[in-house]
């Protein structure tokens, strides 16, 4: 192992933990980065059970993201188990409670995890095809502004109030049904393809439903976590059985994503009690336009 190899780790981890939570795709980065900067050989290799390394290295950064999620989140993922439990004993569910938003992440999260599953072979192609995800990076930006768009439209009868009070007008997470959580869960599903976000499509098809912003970006993160973790399962092992990465590197670079995905939370959660999908979108379209001239025109990848 060399100083090379640790800086990878170090500069992968970063993306990983800002870009996740961020609505501009963090595995879009882990593809389209690596390849600008000339280090296109980390999606090449066998040393993974015959496969890359590449994909099993990010999930494992992915499943730091997800345990800082848990932390931050903490009590709402304590409320999910005592639902759990509950739900068991009384075999009641209300809707309009803590416990209805419990019923809601677990549903939200079925259609992607099926998805995940069904696709997981034909997805892990695009990891080698930077372009094709530098496009559904600037997909993802006309996703983000779309959905802004749609939503100052529906705000229009009242642009008189500020942006805070405006937000009051729409519904809070407890009254989604369970329909609305599948289709937000189908949003996510978007995100399995590199380039899309998914904390992007989840907090556009929450808009859609006329969530706040606030709540539309926290059911966003709350969905995410137990898909990272289901990907973890299955990815995270196969680094037991290579030598590139060594372990204590892996760990490194979870801590280190587990770090700025927490910053990244509380930045955000901050954010969309007033803040606006627009500057993502232009970011998307900057970096996705820009990243696919210089792959037509100089880097040729």
């Amino acid at each position: 192992m060399d100083l090379m190899q640790i800086i990878k780790t170090v500069v992968l981890a970063l993306l990983q933990g800002v870009t996740e939570l961020f609505p501009i795709s963090s595995l879009g980065h882990t593809v389209i980065i690596p390849n600008l900067v000339g280090w296109g050989d980390l999606a090449g290799g066998t040393a993974c059970g015959g496969k890359s390394c590449f994909l099993p290295v990010v999930v494992a950064l992915h499943l730091g993201t997800s345990i800082a999620l848990i932390i931050y989140f903490w009590r709402d993922w304590l409320q999910v188990l005592k639902t759990l439990g509950n739900t068991v004993v009384t075999r009641k569910i209300t809707r309009g409670t803590e416990e209805w938003v419990s019923w809601l992440i677990i549903v939200g999260t079925i259609p992607a995890g099926l998805l995940g599953v069904l696709l997981k072979n034909k997805l892990e192609n695009l990891f080698s095809e930077p372009q094709i995800v530098a496009a559904f990076l600037f997909l993802n930006g006309s996703v983000l502004f779309i959905g802004e768009a749609l939503r100052r439209r529906s705000e229009a009868n009242l642009k008189s109030l500020p942006p805070r009070e405006r937000e009051a007008h729409f519904r809070s997470l407890k009254t989604l049904s369970l329909k609305e959580a599948i289709l937000v869960g189908l949003a996510q599903s978007l995100a399995l393809i590199p380039g899309f976000s998914r904390s992007g499509t989840t907090i556009v098809a929450g808009l859609g439903v006329r969530l706040t912003h606030e709540d539309a970006a926290r059911y966003s993160f709350l969905l995410g976590t137990p898909i990272i973790l289901a990907a973890a399962a299955l990815e995270v092992p196969v680094l037991f059985h290579q030598k590139l990465f060594p372990f204590w590197l892996i760990i490194f670079g979870m801590m280190l994503s587990g770090v700025a995905a927490y910053l990244s939370t509380a930045f955000l959660t901050k954010y969309f009690e007033k803040g606006r999908l627009d500057p993502f979108a232009y970011y998307c379209w900057i970096v996705g336009l820009v990243t696919l001239v210089l792959f037509a025109t100089v880097l040729h990848v």
